[in-house]
């Protein structure tokens, strides 16, 4: 559990500044599940240039509460977290500042969003808070306010969290929490866990990963790990110590970040797959009579493929749309050498290749068209997704036949250019099967794909 703060002050010389106004969200490393927000009288004038920077003046905080009367709120908001702050060695020591008038130790371990970002985010400009959530296209309102300063961390906290392929925030929080031995029984892991498509870490009792898994139904997936009786499974139940997860809402971004981080982390009960995803795939070739044919065979590396498929049935599923949009031949396709009249040619949706009654020239005119189609769709496009509420959708950008990176954005913010993306994706690793995974999945008819 996280508590994402920020704070205004007095400014003055250091260790005798007063809190002018404290924004906290507590922070489940999925969505805020509390709040507390206030402006406080630090019954001391405000410095006049932090009046011109925040519009905080004396004035406004004469009937604010003061910060003995707020305390046990922070206290409360605060207990089992870990502060998130940008810039968080300030805010902290001003907030610990603050207790130590009151004669109470404050402690809790800290995060500080500036440091995060340097390592995760290198290519950045400047890593002040409104240039930072700027160039990643994250809104900010009120800055220099601590509600608007505090919920612009929260979403940037979210981004540093997807980007953290390596999981050590993650791994911290879970070290965190076990050394305050807060976490779960056993009993409850599986309840904690959300029926939403993501992606699951199983950690043992040191807090380290010992295996990583997507899911549409997470909580559906994480149960058969405690029913199963198969010798991985006994391993995981007699290891596991709590369960971690992150909501993606896009089975294909859940796909991406499971390949990516099992290969960073190498969790122990994980087992690198070797071979191929996509054994099958679509040639062009021509026949004795001279049309082309359009043939699943099984995937050869020395020939020039249009796309591929994980199984024979999702390929000849594909060529059969392909032929009743393209109007192409049956038997053209399935190399039958008898002059008779396909199915196809019987319903009119064949023009007659199989009985040698259209051109060739016409008939493979054709063929080339839909290759051409299915290239132009398929080369440079952005493929919007489900996103991790209703109010949210995905989007993975593919240029050049090579996938660069996903994003998250709101309904009301609409993305459809590819320089857009770019200032905000969190970047993926080019690979052939990244390519493949995200051809096969933007065959699926309910997705919205972009060409650029």
């Amino acid at each position: 559990m996280y508590a994402i703060l920020d704070i205004e002050t007095t400014g003055g010389q250091f260790n005798e500044e007063g809190i002018t106004e404290i924004a906290i969200y507590k922070f489940d490393g999925h969505e805020v599940v509390d709040q507390f927000i206030s402006l406080i009288n630090p019954e001391i004038p405000i410095q006049p240039f932090v009046i011109k920077l925040t519009g905080i003046n004396n004035a406004m905080l004469r009937s604010a509460p003061k910060f003995y009367e707020v305390a046990k709120r922070i206290i409360e908001i605060t207990e089992g977290c870990v502060i998130v702050a940008h810039n968080a060695s300030f805010d902290y020591r001003v907030i610990r500042t603050e207790f130590k008038r009151l004669g109470y130790d404050f402690d809790r371990q800290t995060l500080c969003t500036v440091d995060l970002s340097k390592k995760l985010l290198p290519e950045q400009n400047s890593y002040s808070l409104g240039k930072l959530v700027r160039s990643l296209g994250i809104p900010i309102a009120d800055r220099h306010r601590a509600n608007g300063d505090a919920m612009a961390t929260v979403k940037l906290f979210k981004v540093l969290l997807a980007k953290d392929n390596n999981k050590e925030i993650l791994k911290s929080l879970v070290k965190t929490e076990i050394n305050n031995g807060i976490l779960p029984k056993l009993l409850d892991i599986v309840d904690k866990v959300p029926s939403r498509t993501g992606i699951y870490y199983i950690h043992n009792e040191k807090g380290n990963i010992i295996y990583i898994s997507k899911s549409k139904n997470m909580k559906r997936k994480v149960n058969q790990h405690f029913t199963q009786e198969t010798k991985k499974a006994l391993k995981i139940q007699k290891e596991v110590y709590t369960i971690t997860f992150e909501e993606t809402g896009s089975e294909l971004i859940a796909s991406f970040k499971e390949i990516k981080e099992i290969e960073i982390n190498k969790p122990k009960y994980n087992k690198l797959d070797s071979k191929t995803s996509f054994p099958y795939a679509l040639y062009r070739q021509k026949s004795a009579d001279g049309y082309y044919g359009l043939r699943i065979l099984k995937s050869d590396k020395r020939r020039k493929e249009i796309t591929t498929f994980s199984t024979i049935q999702e390929g000849k599923t594909f060529l059969d749309q392909v032929m009743h949009k393209y109007n192409l031949c049956y038997h053209v396709n399935n190399d039958v050498t008898e002059h008779n009249a396909c199915d196809g040619y019987k319903t009119k949706e064949c023009l007659g290749a199989c009985l040698q009654i259209e051109n060739k020239k016409t008939y493979n005119a054709r063929v080339e068209q839909f290759v051409t189609d299915y290239n132009n769709k398929h080369t440079n496009y952005i493929l919007v997704d489900k996103g991790r509420a209703i109010d949210e959708r995905s989007a993975i950008l593919v240029e050049e036949k090579q996938v660069k990176g996903y994003c998250y954005f709101d309904l009301n913010h609409q993305i459809n250019k590819a320089n857009i993306l770019k200032n905000i994706i969190t970047p993926i690793e080019n690979s052939e099967d990244n390519y493949k995974i995200i051809e096969s999945y933007s065959r699926k008819k309910d997705i919205k794909i972009i060409p650029f």
